[in-house]
């Protein structure tokens, strides 16, 4: 069961026209959120491995 006053809320908050357009926008931007949140799991999990600087060609930053 739905709590009325949540849908409500979520119909205006969101400025759906429905309950179903709601829950829909809703859920869409949970999933958005949660792939958003796993982006930093990515980084340092060696999907790619090799010098940035070397393969672009750039220099090194020196030391003042």
């Amino acid at each position: 069961m739905l709590d009325e006053r949540l849908l409500e809320d979520a119909t205006h908050a969101l400025g759906a026209k429905t309950y179903s357009a709601a829950v829909n926008t809703a859920l869409a931007e949970v999933i958005r959120l949660k792939k958003i949140q796993q982006i930093p799991h990515f980084f340092g999990s060696k999907l790619w491995e090799g010098n940035l600087a070397e393969m672009r060609g750039d220099e090194p930053r020196r030391a003042e």
